[in-house]
């Protein structure tokens, strides 16, 4: 019998940063291309999932979540950004942001409706609305600011728009948009009568003093937005794949039958686990600031002593360079694959996260890694570009 595969993930490239991560292992270096802490998480939020484990209920939990997290994730709206939310009917607990993601697509999109996007952009988007028969369209942004117009924008919306997807704090750019980019894609959104699904899982990881102003909350959205937050983000713990959508009823209730047709559900003693997490004091998020704006600014300088140009990082995990402002003469593939095989250090090209009018001279590290990994990086690229 003759094999068959869809074409939209049958002809996919093997994805740059399992490409990127065995050039590492190959070559001894240290990887900062793939974007997870390399801490153990919050004990306490450890805890809380361990004792759920043993002493609670491991059989399945409602499909929507357990009734404990979606009263958490209500009360964390409320909390920080003054959204009042019924948890009830508006809350839903998925398999990670990009299974809400997924989720969101498959609910939303029928056949032939157009999809806008921000590129760069997280890899999983395009091929997750091409599978839900959406059509892409794309906004360009560039360094070093990634300023997004109001003309670049409208290029993309047309007669057939229905969703907008859209990342805030942005991978990989780390670029927090402002109220006036804000302002923009709203007045877009309502114009177009459009949905927009609002990737927020950095929205604890804002740095400078600036503030997360959640899309939702903007005026004439909390009917239109979709809302997506992320536990293992939050928590630095990745590997838990818990997320979160706040959304009105009845642009949560398709997205949820998609869910339940998914995973359906997300491991019990995690759900308690997060919903304990996302009600500790407000040091806890003021100290995760803290600590990763301490991550960026320690790499941040060490690579612009060594002589690279460092684009602005308002958020994220992320830190971009200019890749020629050191001399180099190749693309950002290019100069990626060279500093991993011959100066030890992994990091990800930009131009991967872009499906059209790709960048090409901007590489992206993850500073969310123990001190000793940055200075051991910055140690070897120092030595390798003298």
């Amino acid at each position: 019998m003759t094999a068959t595969a869809n074409p939209i993930f049958g002809n996919m490239p093997t994805t740059v940063f399992e490409v990127m991560s065995r050039l590492a292992r190959e070559h001894g270096a240290i990887n900062l291309g793939q974007g997870f802490p390399d801490g153990t998480g919050p004990r306490d939020v450890l805890e809380a999932a361990a004792n759920a484990a043993i002493d609670g209920w491991n059989q399945y939990p409602p499909m929507l979540g357990l009734p404990e997290l979606r009263q958490a994730v209500a009360a964390h709206d409320r909390r920080f950004y003054g959204l009042e939310v019924d948890w009830q009917s508006e809350v839903m607990v998925t398999s990670g942001a990009t299974e809400a993601l997924a989720s969101a697509l498959l609910g939303l999109i029928t056949p032939g409706d157009e999809v806008v996007l921000f590129q760069p952009l997280y890899d999983a988007y395009v091929p997750m609305v091409r599978r839900a028969g959406g059509v892409p369209r794309f906004v360009t942004l560039a360094p070093p600011d990634w300023r997004l117009t109001a003309e670049a924008l409208q290029a993309a919306i047309s007669p057939k728009t229905r969703v907008f997807l859209f990342n805030n704090p942005l991978n990989p750019a780390a670029k927090m948009f402002s109220a006036e980019e804000l302002a923009l894609i709203a007045e877009a959104a309502r114009a177009a009568d459009a949905v927009v699904i609002c990737d927020e899982v950095y929205e604890h990881l804002v740095f400078d003093g600036n503030a997360h102003i959640p899309l939702i909350t903007l005026p004439g959205m909390r009917d239109r937005c979709l809302k997506i937050g992320s536990a293992g983000k939050t928590f630095s713990l990745t590997g838990w794949k818990v997320g979160y959508v706040t959304a009105a009823p009845a642009l949560l209730a398709p997205v949820s039958k998609a869910h339940q047709f998914l995973v359906f559900t997300t491991p019990p003693n995690l759900q308690s686990a997060v919903a304990y997490g996302l009600g500790k004091d407000g040091a806890y998020f003021a100290d995760l600031i803290a600590e990763m704006q301490a991550k960026r600014d320690r790499f941040a300088d060490g690579l612009a002593r060594i002589g690279f140009d460092v684009l602005p990082c308002g958020g994220t995990y992320f830190v971009n360079i200019d890749v020629r402002s050191i001399g180099f003469a190749g693309d950002d593939v290019a100069f990626c694959r060279h500093i991993t095989e011959d100066a030890g250090v992994a990091a990800i090209p930009v131009s991967a996260f872009y499906h059209e009018d790709a960048l090409s001279t901007v590489a992206r590290f993850c500073f969310a890694k123990a001190d000793t990994v940055l200075d051991g990086a910055l140690e070897r690229l120092a030595a390798h570009f003298g």
